[in-house]
């Protein structure tokens, strides 16, 4: 009699053979796990070089990891290297030696004998510049080459040339240099008159003599004057660290462009304090076309004595005016007297220029062209007048040395 088995263990050896195949394969699915992680803690180790990380040996006995080796040319983000590299050729250092000046009485045995050799040593300077033409020209501060007998410039690629002194402007505190050498690197002038308050921007120069160094900062504010400093004043103030031997050297744009030409610092120390000031480009550039052209900056003179209005002015004078620059005093005689300006007289417009303050009046005269009329808006009492002017040649201003100017 054959038997059958039941319907229901048909399918069990079967099963079976299946899920022993399935045990083993997972068990020798997490030994490969296991001995893989465990080679891998091992090389990590031991050779971690192998897995793109490199160990350095520190005298044989301290095993550390460096980063591996950036590609050649790569910036990191957010870097201003490019912009460094793009202006820093152009950044020259300037070195001013000044011949001893000997007394009179310097000759004298009994006075060598009490006082000794007075003023037997040179005096030196150190300052910054730019070139900003292939031909030579570079943009200092005048108070980096005043008086100096001697000037010498070093590129940043270390070659040496005499300085001459085409001219010089000390109502900008700017000169201009000229050196003769071939392949010469020229900055890019940008346009200041963009530049806003936060924007990124680099000062280089040459610090304390250390050589050529770049500090990054933004720009604080703009239009900055009545800080004493110059005649004309309209600066650009930063907190990029500018110190000693920063003088006349550039303030750039995160472009590499040439925004303007440091100048001055606010410190009581002597070092930087994160106030700087630099000479916008727009400034620099019209002095520089002056002084290569014609040898001198020319500016424009009315012959006043302004002052910014006040309430007390106003009433002592009787004029209805709410703006402008009130005229407490007019040259006899002058470029204003002879076009009918009167004492109490308030300025409000130098042709499309309104006028708000005494330092926008002497910047609006003084890029008039001497000998040229323009047109002057006025209030004078209640009434509001026009009046043609015909500015004279500004005399020269005394020369000022003021604290806070880094040589």
């Amino acid at each position: 009699m054959r038997t059958y088995p039941r319907a229901d263990t048909v399918g069990r050896p079967r099963l079976s053979i299946i899920f022993f195949f399935m045990k083993r394969t997972w068990l020798l699915f997490a030994q490969a796990v296991t001995v893989m992680l465990a080679a891998y803690f091992v090389v990590a180790t031991l050779k971690p070089e192998w897995i793109g990380r490199r160990s350095t040996s520190l005298g044989g006995v301290v095993s550390v990891i460096e980063a591996p080796a950036a590609a050649p040319g790569a910036v990191a983000p957010g870097s201003l290297s490019a912009a460094a590299k793009k202006a820093s050729p152009a950044v020259v250092s300037i070195n001013t030696s000044k011949a001893a000046r000997r007394s009179p009485r310097s000759e004298d045995p009994w006075f060598r004998f009490f006082f000794g050799d007075q003023g037997d040593q040179p005096q030196v300077g150190l300052g910054s510049g730019v070139i900003v033409s292939t031909d030579g020209y570079i943009l200092t501060n005048n108070h980096v080459v005043e008086g100096a007998d001697e000037i010498d410039v070093t590129l940043n690629d270390s070659r040496h040339a005499r300085g001459k002194v085409i001219g010089t402007d000390p109502d900008t505190d700017l000169a201009v240099l000229k050196i003769e050498l071939d392949k010469l690197p020229a900055v890019v002038l940008g346009n200041s008159d963009n530049l806003q308050v936060g924007d990124q921007v680099l000062a280089i120069g040459n610090p304390f003599g250390v050589g050529q160094t770049v500090t990054s900062g933004i720009v604080s504010a703009l239009g900055r004057n009545q800080l004493g400093i110059n005649t004309f004043e309209n600066f650009i103030q930063t907190d990029a660290a500018i110190n000693p031997g920063n003088s006349g050297g550039a303030l750039i744009d995160v472009n590499g462009n040439l925004q303007g030409i440091n100048t001055a610092i606010y410190s009581r120390s002597g070092g930087s304090l994160g106030i700087g000031f630099a000479i916008p480009v727009s400034t620099a550039k019209q002095v520089l076309e002056d002084i290569v052209k014609e040898g001198k900056v020319t500016r424009g003179w009315i012959g006043v004595e302004p002052n910014d209005l006040s309430p007390e002015l106003a009433e002592t004078f009787g004029v209805k005016a709410s703006k402008g620059v009130i005229i407490t005093g007019v040259l006899q005689n002058g470029p204003a007297a002879r076009a009918g300006v009167r004492p109490g007289d308030v300025i409000t417009a130098v042709g499309d220029k309104p006028i708000g303050n005494v330092q926008e009046l002497l910047t609006a005269v003084a890029g008039l062209k001497p000998g040229n009329s323009a047109r002057f808006a006025l209030q004078r009492g209640s009434d509001r007048m026009e009046l043609d002017v015909t500015p004279g040649l500004r005399p020269k201003s005394p020369v000022r040395r003021v604290p806070g100017q880094p040589e």
